[in-house]
Parts: structure tokens; sequence; C-alpha cells
């Protein structure tokens, strides 16, 4: 049997079609415009990400025998706002993760509604990102725009719903709302009344693998697939991914160093840490996920080789640093600002330590390094909550170099798992369809079954013991210099 995996991101939807023993037969990926109307926003049209999956369907199936394909998931871009009227026309052009016209709405939640009752109702307090703090904008700034909305979902959603006629999401996704009691698995009844919005506003809620659909008969024609064809919830970007590397059940870890960088770990029960430092999600296995989110972590090496150093040899520029521990150089990796453990978009990156004997190696050993000191931060917290963590898959471009891997390891002092598919939300959605189907008995099933480890890194005892002491000094300097990016 054949199961196709959808991952819709901010640049370009990838579809992947996977077979039952997790084999990756052929990635089709298509791209489509991002808009930013005005300075710091970001929106899409929704009909193109429609469009391209259905051309995207096409191309994967070319060639393909389409009568094995089963069942279709999803893993999404979180947080956009997606409304539609009350013929199902998409009333304006999506407001996207990395909008930050919120800001406004996102301090009234946090200092009129409180961060405290926030995460009571739902486990988490406001980012500018988030779906509420959009609601109440357009609300505000577009009520005639506003009166017309009949339904509010998220991004893959939209697919499902165009796909399947589904009205549908899944907790994973819906946690990133703000409108979601996580603990509990259910509508905020509070959040709706401090939204202003109703339950039949909002699509009913399923766990990631469960079935909402078949696939819409006219659809389903121009494919050349059965209607009987399983349309399965899916999930959020980020705990699609974590299905794609595994980390599923309790105590499992994930740290993805891409453009942002993630620490993500898995549980059977839901936690939260008393200061929201981490956002508290439910997972796309069925259980709880906590995650730490820095908004800069491969991209602060990538901006530190490219835009300062003006070089793209970063094999290079690595391989003269060779004094691991000791560096006397500390970067602070907040180029745009941060997310965990600070919530602080005011926080701007900081070199110190600098001195006449400063090399080139140094500073970039100390991006490295700053990243990784960034991240456990974020491992701090969870171990707070008496989670014990002993080893992490670790995925994303930055987890390529051998060095980079080296430092993460012995800095977080965790046993490192190089997973043989890194194929992120897509290889996730489409392991989500294959259990949806019946394929396999449970997510946890069909992750022992279809990831595979290929290699091991392990945290240098050597290492460890001096990254202790400069992770020490690494945190004082935050505190030192908040006051200076309030100014």
């Amino acid at each position: 049997m054949l199961y196709i995996g959808i991952d819709l991101g901010t640049s370009a939807v990838k579809l992947l079609l996977m077979d039952a023993d997790g084999q990756i037969k052929k990635i089709v990926s298509k791209s489509y415009s991002l808009a930013f109307p005005h300075t710091g926003w970001s929106e899409q049209n929704p009909e193109d990400w429609f469009k391209q999956s259905v051309q995207g369907l096409k191309e994967l199936l070319d060639g393909e025998d389409r009568e094995k394909v089963r069942g279709i998931s999803f893993g999404g871009q979180m947080h956009g706002l997606v409304t539609l009227d009350k013929e199902d026309h998409v009333i304006r052009p999506a407001i996207l993760w990395n909008d930050g016209r919120t800001t406004k709405e996102t301090e009234y939640f946090n200092t009129v509604i409180g961060k405290e009752k926030l995460s009571a109702y739902t486990a988490n307090i406001a980012f500018a990102g988030f779906t509420a703090p959009k609601i109440l904008w357009m609300q505000k700034n577009e009520p005639d725009l506003w009166e017309k909305v009949q339904k509010i979902m998220l991004p893959k959603d939209y697919l499902v719903y165009r796909m399947s006629g589904a009205f549908s999401t899944d907790y994973s996704d819906a946690s990133g709302m703000l409108l979601l009691d996580v603990k509990n698995r259910r509508w905020s009844e509070e959040m709706l009344s401090i939204c202003n919005i109703s339950e039949k506003m909002l699509p009913k809620l399923y766990e990631s693998y469960e079935i909402v659909g078949t696939l819409k008969e006219q659809l389903a024609k121009e494919l050349g697939l059965s209607p009987d064809v399983k349309i399965i919830a899916g999930a959020g970007d980020n705990a699609a991914a974590a299905i794609g590397t595994g980390t599923v059940g309790e105590g499992k870890c994930n740290l993805s160093i891409g453009t942002s960088g993630t620490i993500f770990i898995s549980g059977k029960n839901f936690r939260v840490d008393k200061n929201n430092a981490l956002h508290s999600f439910a997972h796309a296995d069925g259980g709880y996920h906590l995650m730490g989110c820095m908004l800069s972590a491969a991209s602060c090496n990538m901006w530190w080789m490219n835009d300062i150093l003006k070089t793209s040899d970063y094999q290079t520029e690595q391989a003269g640093i060779n004094k691991l521990g000791e560096n006397s150089v500390f970067f602070l990796p907040y180029l745009m600002g941060e997310r965990s453990p600070y919530n602080n978009p005011s926080a701007r990156a900081v070199f110190f330590g600098m001195s006449m004997d400063t090399t080139r190696e140094d500073m970039t050993q100390a991006v490295l390094e700053g990243v990784a000191f960034a991240l456990r931060d974020s491992l701090e917290v969870a171990k707070s909550l008496g989670i014990k963590i002993d080893s992490s898959k670790i995925c994303g471009g930055g987890a390529k170099s051998p060095l980079w891997r080296k430092i993460m390891a012995s800095v977080l002092n965790l046993k490192l798992e190089i997973v043989e598919n890194e194929e992120g939300p897509g290889f996730g959605a489409a392991i989500l369809a294959a259990v949806g189907c019946g394929e396999y008995p449970s997510v946890e099933a069909a992750c022992d079954k279809l990831v595979k480890i290929i290699d091991v890194v392990y945290p240098d005892e050597e290492l460890v013991e001096k990254y202790e002491s400069r992770y020490k000094k690494f945190k004082k300097i935050y505190p030192a210099v908040t006051a200076l990016y309030e100014e």
C-alpha cells in the first residue's frame, strides 16, 4: 500500500509518497509566493496552497500504481489565520506564523488578561505568532471583513477542507492557537469568550492519526484516485517532524537545528513549567509535548559566514577549530529576538569576551557554541520538571556539521542519534496516514518499525566538564544586558 504525506511549508508544499515499509518512493516540491503588504506583515493566498498541492499530487502520482494509495495526511505551518465566509470563500489572505502585526494584541493577552489566566486556560502564554492575537487584530482593524467570518481554520486544515469537505483540525496544531485547553483536549470556553467567537466557528478536534473523511469525488477523479482514499487529520509541522524522527512516547527528545532551533520533548502526561518558558502542546501520538523554540539557530551561522565573513565554505571555516571548551568568546544568538525561554522580541545578539588575541576561529566557534548553550537553556527548564533525558534525535541543516554535532552532544550531555530519513513533516505525515488507515496499530508502533538510526554521536566526558563551566558563564550574560535591550 502507498501513503502520502503533505508538508505545507511557508515557501513551498512538499509532497512525499511512502510505501508500507517506510520506503520513500518519490518527493515533489511546489513553491508559492509570500506577501509582505507592510513592514512586519506576512501573508499568503490559501488558494495557492491548494492549487500547488493538487499539481504536486499529479506529479507525485505520475507513473505510480494509484490503486495502492490508501491515505493522505498533512503536516503544516502552524498558527496561521485562515477565515472563510458562509459560501466557504476565503475572506482575506492568511496571516502567517511569522507575521508581527499583533504586538498590541499579544500585550493585551499577557498583561490585561494575564499570563496566569492564559496558562490556566490554555497551558501557554501569548506570542505574536499565535492565532488568537490575529483574531483580535482582525476584529479591531478589519471589522467589515470580520463580520463575514463563519469558519476559522489553520493552514493545513484548509487543505483538508478543500480535499475532503471535513471542517477539522488536530490537537497538536490547535495547541498553537491559544484557544485550546491543551490539558483537557477541548476548546477553552474562557478563551472563546475573550476572543468573542463561538465554538461553531472552529473546526472539530481530532487526534492526528484519526480519519476525518475521504477524498472528494471530483478531486479523486481528477487525480485518478479512488474516492475511498482516507484523509487523516495530520499535525502541526513540529509535531509531524517529531513523528518522522520517532520522537514519540515518554521522555523522547528531538533537536532541530534549522533556520530556527527547537528542542521537542514528548511525553505521555501533560506538563507545564511555572514560567511558560516552553510551549506545552498536545502531540501527534496522542500524548503531549514540551517545545523550546529559539528564533535563530543555523541562521546565526549563515549570517556569520555569508554576511560577515563573506564566504560559503563552511567546512574550511570550521576545520581550524580545535580548542573546544576553551574558547574565551561567547555569543548570544538572539539576532531576531528570542522565544524560549525568555519571550523577549527586543533581545539581540551579543559577542562577549574578545581580546587582542581573539581569532577568526574563536568567533566562529562562539557562534556554534552560543546556539548550543541557548538550546540547553530550554533543556534545563524541561529537567526542572523532573523529565529525564539521556539521548535525542538531531536533524536540520546545522546537524549536518560533524563539529556542531560534537559541540551539541557535549554542551547538552546527550547521546545524539541521526535518523536515516530526514524528511521532516512530510515523512511524519505519511506515517500518520499509514496509522490512520490501519497499517500500524499505533503511532509508536509505526515509528518503531519505520524510523531507523544510522549514526550516533556521544558526548565527550572531558568536554562535558569544560562546557559545564562555560555554560554557567554564558547564563550570566543575558541578565547583565537585558536592561539595554529595553532601551
